[in-house]
């Protein structure tokens, strides 16, 4: 495999990130001049630089969800409230422990949608590229209100919700608008998909790097990739199992699939280093950081596994 086609790769880009970031840390190599407030707004432009080029490829065409209910329907559902169930629950059962603080990531993992890369993927695994692009703008139109009011729910006047209401509207009003002016606009895509694969590396060597994982006990960390796993695995295979038993076909059900267990981390990790959090921001990112690694496996699974070439060649067959 030559270096585009790794740079192209999100599963080994994403890896290398994890892998790097967690040296970095460890290590304490960790730039001391990248201070939280400029970590912040780092992570935060290059998140909207990313959706606004990711959500750009997605045509004006069958966005009207009056039109299509049904499908926008299950995307919102999917994407983001029983996505969000597993989350909550771990952090209710871990926010009065000695480590709720590092429980708070989970309400940024529950609030955040689907990834935006659920296009991308729908097409390159012959999934309904129709319900992923209009389920992704939906989605995330939704998320303007969704994020600020899980916030609310779960933190209330411990937070400051204008300044959560300014970073949303950062993080997805400008991408949904700026976005529509770039529709027409031609990207290479293979261009495309080393640079938003670079600015995920970016971003995950700049907030994992910075993760204050010291005093914290092994079993925290198994809890949360246990509550992680159950979030990805648990959640993607009881939505394949589910379908399959429905006898819903190969295209929609690789795209629920998506929607429902590959959560954009990356607004999880802008909305925890925004500085509303104040000085646990560093000790909430430890659930994320986990998170991240889980997802990460998850999504090499899908890849090599769930959505392989042959199961799909053979899934297609059957269904023709």
């Amino acid at each position: 495999m030559n270096m585009k086609s790794l740079l192209k790769s999100s599963a080994f880009m994403m890896m290398l990130a994890m892998f790097v970031a967690l040296v970095t840390n460890l290590g304490g190599w960790f730039p001391e001049s990248l201070t939280p407030n400029i970590r912040s707004d780092l992570t935060i432009w290059t998140l909207v630089v990313m959706l606004t080029l990711s959500l750009s490829r997605i045509p004006y065409r069958n966005l009207n969800p009056v039109a299509h209910g049904t499908s926008v329907l299950r995307a919102v559902m999917l994407g983001l409230i029983i996505s969000s169930i597993i989350p909550l629950i771990g952090y209710y059962i871990l926010k009065d422990t000695d480590f709720g603080n590092q429980a708070t990531g989970l309400i940024f993992v529950a609030a955040a949608p689907f990834a935006g890369s659920v296009v991308p993927l729908s097409y390159i695994l012959r999934g309904d590229m129709e319900h992923a692009a209009r389920g992704t703008i939906v989605t995330y139109v939704v998320s303007l209100v969704w994020i600020p009011a899980i916030i609310w729910f779960t933190l209330g006047e411990s937070v400051e919700m204008t300044d959560v209401l300014i970073t949303v509207l950062k993080l997805l009003g400008i991408p949904l608008i700026a976005s529509r002016l770039l529709t027409k606009v031609k990207i290479d895509k293979d261009l495309m998909a080393i640079f938003l694969n670079l600015c995920i590396f970016f971003m995950v060597w700049l907030s994992v790097g910075a993760t204050n994982f010291k005093g914290i006990p092994a079993w925290v960390f198994v809890v949360f990739a246990l509550i992680a796993f159950l979030r990805s695995f648990g959640l993607g295979f009881a939505v394949e199992r589910a379908e399959k038993r429905m006898g819903i076909g190969w295209s929609q059900r690789v795209t629920d699939i998506l929607m429902a267990s590959y959560k954009n981390k990356g607004i999880a990790i802008a909305l925890c280093t925004s500085g509303i959090l104040g000085p646990i921001t560093g000790d909430a990112m430890v659930a994320i950081a986990t998170s991240i690694i889980v997802e990460i496996t998850w999504v090499a699974f899908m890849d090599s596994v769930l959505f392989s070439r042959k199961r799909m060649e053979r899934e297609l067959a059957s269904e023709a």
